[in-house]
């Protein structure tokens, strides 16, 4: 009877994830001979055909697809495991892992894990930004312990806090037809560079609250990935963009920006932090949130 085993699913992921059994075994600790015995030995326990080769890479099989789908579902859960293990017999906290689903949300986690560190000396904060826009699965997976986001997808298991709430404007620079004015229509866009993150446009707010229900599209879009670059971009007249007035605030007097209300009344956002329900009893978790809420208490 095969017995699958947890180094089977190691392995199985490593070579997927790398492509080679020489780069995989450097990642393993094993030399490429040695892993490619591994592979036969997995291979004659499962009595499966795992991989098959095509010139010097190898490519999974059908049940190899299934295999590595298992992997990495389940191996995230047996670090967990050992993790929380190894706190419970030393009496550490651990590491609070957080997930970022938001490019401009970065500067305000910034303000808030350094009075929270101090609170909590044990514990430490790994903040993993690859997770942006795509999170939902990560902290059902349990790749991380908290999803920071302005759009939470409410799912069973799940829990989210509003912990921020701010105003989406209008950025402008110095030298623009708009710099100075109170609030701006979605009309007076339609010949403008608008630049972004690089987001599909169904999940920027600017477009869901703003500019489609107008019927208005910018005459173009320029994606960039960091916020400095980006307003860097519109302090020297390349385009404008849409961010948090509290961010803009906060980078004004180094670009010399100026916000501008969207609409009559503009778009009220909020950050939300998730967390899965099952963590109610994480303590420093817990107080993350509350602390994210109220740093005053």
């Amino acid at each position: 009877m095969s017995v699958l085993q947890r180094n089977h699913l190691m392995i199985i992921q490593e070579v997927a994830r790398e492509g080679s059994l020489t780069a995989a075994g450097a990642r393993l600790n094993l030399t490429q001979p040695a892993l490619s015995h591994a592979v036969r030995k997995i291979e004659m326990q499962l009595g499966v055909k795992i991989w098959r080769r095509e010139g010097r890479s190898l490519i999974l099989t059908q049940a190899g697809q299934w295999l590595l789908s298992l992997a990495n579902r389940l191996l995230p859960q047996f670090s967990l495991a050992e993790e929380r293990l190894e706190q419970f017999a030393n009496g550490e906290r651990g590491t609070l892992r957080i997930g970022m689903e938001c490019h401009p949300c970065y500067q305000w986690l910034l303000n808030v894990v350094s009075p929270y560190l101090e609170r909590w000396p044990k514990v430490d904060v790994d903040v993993r930004q690859k997770f942006q826009f795509g999170g939902i699965g990560a902290i059902l997976s349990n790749e991380i312990d908290i999803l920071v986001t302005p759009d939470p997808l409410y799912k069973p298991g799940l829990n989210f806090t509003p912990v921020f709430d701010y105003e989406l404007v209008l950025v402008v620079g110095s030298g623009h037809r708009l710099y100075g004015v109170d609030r701006v229509t979605p009309e007076q866009l339609a010949d403008e560079t608008l630049i972004t993150y690089p987001v599909p446009s169904e999940r920027l707010d600017i477009y869901t609250q703003f500019l489609q229900p107008a019927g208005i599209a910018p005459r173009q879009q320029k994606q960039i990935e960091t916020t400095d670059i980006m307003l860097v971009m519109v302090a020297h007249g390349r385009g404008v963009a849409a961010l948090p007035r509290w961010l803009v605030d906060e980078y004004a007097p180094r670009f010399d920006l100026h916000s501008v209300r969207l609409g009559e009344t503009g778009i009220a956002k909020q950050i939300f932090l998730g967390r899965r329900e099952t963590d109610a009893d994480v303590q420093y978790l817990t107080d993350f949130i509350g602390f994210a809420a109220d740093p005053k208490d």
